[in-house]
């Protein structure tokens, strides 16, 4: 692993511990063992370094999604969708420093003012739910998804499988112990 993809994992995981403010370059000096210098000469400032790690987040997830969803191994739209829900669930164990990046306030006030950092954020978060829409239109042309507007009801669902996420990232419920019931509650919504 390159020096910059050293720095990139452990200010990933002290961003997502500490957050932005909290997270000092001398820490990220003393963890990586990259002089403060070797770090700026790949990221010019602390903010450059978190854009860094939002673009690769976005870069991550879309090739996370193009591979589990790559040919057709979903019979029907409503199959899809479990899948989807099931593959959005099971990132935060692949990407958890990441997840936390994503669910930290200052991502969102940052994205507030930085057009770079709001595009990254707006990108993740489309990608997922092109997929969640992508599962509803097929369910739409296959019959087993009723007639419902898919971008508005994919943003429904998502909501609901990112809230039980945040649940779990912050110790407020164990998620594994609603997996079916929001499996079905998807359903009941998609159902003809």
């Amino acid at each position: 692993m390159s020096k910059k993809e050293v720095i990139l994992k452990a200010a990933a995981k002290l961003f997502s511990e500490k957050g932005f403010k909290y997270t000092s370059m001398a820490e990220l000096s003393r963890i990586t063992g990259a002089a403060e210098g070797t770090i700026f000469y790949h990221f010019r400032s602390k903010e450059e370094l978190f854009l860094s790690i939002l673009e690769r987040i976005r870069e991550t997830v879309s090739t996370e999604i193009k591979n589990h969803f790559s040919g057709d191994k979903y019979a029907t739209g409503m199959e899809m969708m479990d899948g989807a829900v099931s593959f959005y669930l099971g990132l935060p164990g692949k990407m958890e420093d990441w997840f936390f990046v994503l669910h930290r306030h200052y991502t969102y006030e940052l994205a507030a003012v930085n057009q770079v950092c709001k595009g990254h954020v707006d990108a993740v978060f489309n990608c997922f739910l092109d997929l969640f829409e992508s599962a509803i239109i097929k369910g739409q042309n296959d019959g087993t998804i009723a007639d419902l507007p898919a971008r508005k009801t994919a943003c429904v669902i998502f909501a609901a499988v990112d809230g039980l996420i945040r649940f779990n990232n912050y110790n407020l419920y164990n998620t594994n112990l609603l997996y079916k019931e929001l499996i079905e509650s998807c359903r009941r919504i998609l159902k003809k």
